[in-house]
């Protein structure tokens, strides 16, 4: 399977839908989204409560399939492989850091960051694991299991996680949510510094317009649709 893009956008998004059917009604949570993010840019994707943005991200990570329309990472049709084969995509392709951490309890900080470099079959998981954490200021916490790392750090592991791998694509959803204000910049700053270290895309879903405003392009969802498509500052 060829990992190698066909186009100038690394992530495409056509007509791409997404209807839950319950209680003899369809609910559109999105509605033909087309969107295309260039690779290295840094888009914020915002909007009220219900209006689909977890759901986008959900769809792009392919954690999720649409009702309707496609997806393309890199130039890769999601809808067209096997759940095995879109597994080995994303391993390959995108980190997820999520709102409530989704770190393994029974498994260290330093286990934590070695998992998708074993996954990858990557060289010296351990060392590289190591390498991670120390990036993001936890190399004495290795040996630490995620009840006994405070909201920020369980956060920082789970940073250090999703750029194992170097992956050309990062999804954030609603990173700093259950974290208090100045835990939640200092996360920020760590993501950011090693997302232009690093050289990747990044899709960013926040209810915070101060994290939103640092992106280069800001999208606003209201009902599932795209009801604003706004160049922001260039991150530096």
């Amino acid at each position: 399977m060829s990992l190698q893009a066909s186009h100038d956008s690394i992530i495409q998004v056509r007509t791409l839908s997404m209807r839950l059917s319950g209680g003899g009604r369809t609910v559109t949570i999105l509605d033909s989204i087309n969107l295309d993010v260039p690779a290295g840019q840094f888009l914020a994707v915002v909007g009220p409560s219900g209006s689909g943005k977890s759901t986008l991200l959900g769809l792009i990570a392919g954690l999720d399939r649409p009702t309707s329309g496609s997806v393309e990472l890199n130039g890769v049709d999601l809808g067209a492989l096997s759940e095995d084969d879109l597994a080995l995509l994303r391993g390959r392709l995108v980190g997820i850091v999520f709102q409530a951490y989704h770190l393994i309890p029974t498994l260290t900080a330093l286990e934590n960051v070695m998992v998708p470099l074993e996954l990858t079959g990557g060289r010296d998981a351990e060392a590289r694991g190591r390498e991670w954490l120390k990036a993001v200021g936890l190399e004495e916490r290795a040996g630490h299991y995620p009840a006994q790392l405070s909201g920020g750090e369980q956060q920082r592991v789970a940073i250090a996680r999703a750029f194992a791998c170097r992956p050309p694509i990062l999804l954030a959803d609603e990173p700093t949510g259950n974290l208090d204000q100045t835990t939640g910049r200092l996360v920020i700053e760590l993501l950011m510094r090693i997302r232009r270290e690093q050289g990747t895309t990044m899709v960013l879903v926040t209810h915070d317009a101060d994290l939103a405003s640092l992106a280069d392009r800001v999208i606003t969802l209201v009902d599932g649709r795209i009801a604003r498509d706004q160049q922001g500052t260039p991150s530096p």
